[in-house]
């Protein structure tokens, strides 16, 4: 279950990333540290299938890097996140975590324990922080809540979604009733609840 730690004492970086390791992930923003054990198996699905459509996308259209969690980033002075899915432009690539400060995109896909951190504290980091899009990933619902910076709602994204980080590049156009129903149905049919 995603939840802070000790939401009195106000959490730094280096105070996270000095604790001793233990298998889940550790954030802080805003000296909140939010504490999110390891995915389930819909959800790395999920990650697997969207890692599967961004990275021939990247790669053709010479972007950057696709990543995903773990990595520590510090896209602000006092915060330290690991998005389950991240691009990072070319030009901030092969210089460690620390050398990322802009991602281009970043997708957090909600689990039961996290929805109230991805939806709130994180998504307004992310679009306080230098990102240039942020997704929302509902697997339960079958949907995808598009953040743009300045948005003070959501764009709601059911049959498909198109992610165009350059206007002089063709988008990418992810079939979502597509992507959920490889991710999240077995080879019998069963549907898996996330």
């Amino acid at each position: 279950m995603g939840m802070p730690l000790l939401a009195e004492h106000h959490w730094t970086p280096e105070e996270l990333l000095a604790l001793p390791w233990d298998g889940q992930r550790h954030e802080c923003i805003g000296g909140v540290h939010v504490v999110t054990p390891s995915p389930s198996e819909p959800h790395q699905s999920v990650v697997t299938r969207l890692l599967a459509a961004l990275i021939p996308y990247v790669d053709a259209a010479g972007l950057g890097n696709v990543y995903s969690s773990p990595a520590d980033l510090r896209l602000t002075i006092g915060a330290l996140v690991q998005p389950d899915i991240f691009v990072v432009p070319a030009d901030q690539t092969g210089r460690g975590w620390e050398g990322v400060r802009s991602p281009l995109l970043v997708i957090e896909i909600l689990s039961p324990g996290t929805a109230r951190y991805d939806r709130g504290l994180k998504r307004h980091y992310y679009q306080s922080a230098p990102v240039g899009e942020f997704w929302i990933v509902d697997a339960e619902a079958r949907l995808v809540e598009r953040w743009l910076p300045s948005d003070e709602r959501p764009e709601i994204c059911l049959g498909s979604i198109a992610w165009r980080p350059s206007q002089d590049k063709e988008p990418l156009t992810i079939d979502l009733p597509a992507l959920f129903r490889k991710a999240l149905f077995d080879e019998t049919g069963a549907d898996y609840r996330p």
